[in-house]
């Protein structure tokens, strides 16, 4: 059985990519957040395991405007909330909070009509994660029995012979008319055997779950966040990528 956690280690980076002109990824650990920018170098920061911690990627909607603007709303509004998120209600709340915002936004400002985010996350208790994401951002879990996928991709499902959509089922935000959302959410037991890796499809659509695992089981923290996007990069960096990794102890 593993041991009790006393406290998280969060490394994270975020980076433009090599074809787009700016980055639309958002990034919350805590009450820190980056918005619409780079880290040159993964950033580690540690916390005690005593209050709720969230720790999310959003990822703006391209081809729509004010992408990075959604991206942002939803990540410091999450670092607002943070410390009163105690259950997959309070997220799925402040979720749909979010949700409607943009929404209003979008109405009350018409160059920002349609603006949309992804976001996909993880709150960490002091016994439990709840993972939780709308769109195809996603989380993934790595343990003893090697990666999984936790988050659900809000996608369509792939016509024969098709390997990819960039279609979405569900945003936060993104259309001309409001939508509710339904999040996806999952809890688990907290655990040190366990780390979590939460990414914009910047990662996951560039390098597959098997190389992903393979980098994990190589390198810890800092190490693997870089080696991570390194693989993104050198499989053509097609989008702004954003990772953080977390790792209890």
């Amino acid at each position: 059985m593993a041991s009790a956690a006393t406290y998280s280690v969060v490394t994270a980076l975020s980076h433009v990519g090599l074809v787009r002109d700016h980055n639309e990824d958002s990034l919350v650990i805590g009450q820190w957040t980056l918005c619409a920018a780079e880290t040159q170098t993964p950033q580690s920061l540690g916390f005690p395991i005593a209050s709720p911690l969230v720790v999310a990627v959003a990822d703006g909607l391209g081809g729509h405007p004010g992408g990075d603007v959604a991206s942002s709303l939803v990540v410091r509004e999450l670092a607002r909330a943070a410390p009163t998120l105690d259950s997959e209600a309070s997220l799925r709340d402040v979720l749909s909070a979010c949700n409607r915002a943009l929404y209003e936004i979008g109405a009350d400002q018409p160059t920002l009509m349609a603006m949309g985010t992804t976001v996909a996350g993880v709150l960490l208790t002091s016994d439990q994660v709840i993972a939780f994401n709308v769109g195809d951002s996603r989380i993934y879990s790595h343990g003893p029995d090697g990666l999984r996928q936790v988050s659900v991709d809000d996608r369509p499902a792939l016509a024969p012979g098709q390997e990819h959509t960039a279609l979405l089922t569900q945003t936060l935000g993104g259309g001309l008319t409001y939508a509710d959302v339904e999040p996806h959410l999952s809890a688990s037991p907290q655990s040190t055997d366990v780390r979590w890796l939460i990414c914009s499809d910047g990662l996951s659509d560039m390098v597959d779950d098997e190389a992903l695992g393979e980098l994990l089981n190589e390198a810890e923290d800092g190490q693997a966040a870089f080696q991570l996007w390194k693989a993104a990069i050198e499989a053509g960096g097609s989008d702004n990528i954003t990772l953080a990794l977390i790792r209890v102890a």
